[in-house]
């Protein structure tokens, strides 16, 4: 299974920072509770990272469309 694979599980996203200094994610599923500490700098390439699916993604869509 990949990223692309569609998988029937809810999950909550947290994001913010922590008393360390650090940027928490925070994902909680079911039971599963996982937190994920990165620095400022980790963190800001994690947001470019993001941005980028998100524009990779509007591309895709734009071109099913026509």
């Amino acid at each position: 299974m990949g990223i692309d694979t569609e998988r029937d599980i809810e999950a909550n996203l947290q994001i913010g920072p922590t008393d360390a200094g650090m940027v928490r994610l925070f994902i909680e599923a079911g039971s599963m509770e996982i937190p994920m500490d990165f620095d400022p700098e980790e963190a800001e390439e994690i947001a470019e990272e993001i941005l980028a699916a998100v524009q990779a993604a509007r591309s895709a869509r734009g071109k099913k469309r026509r």
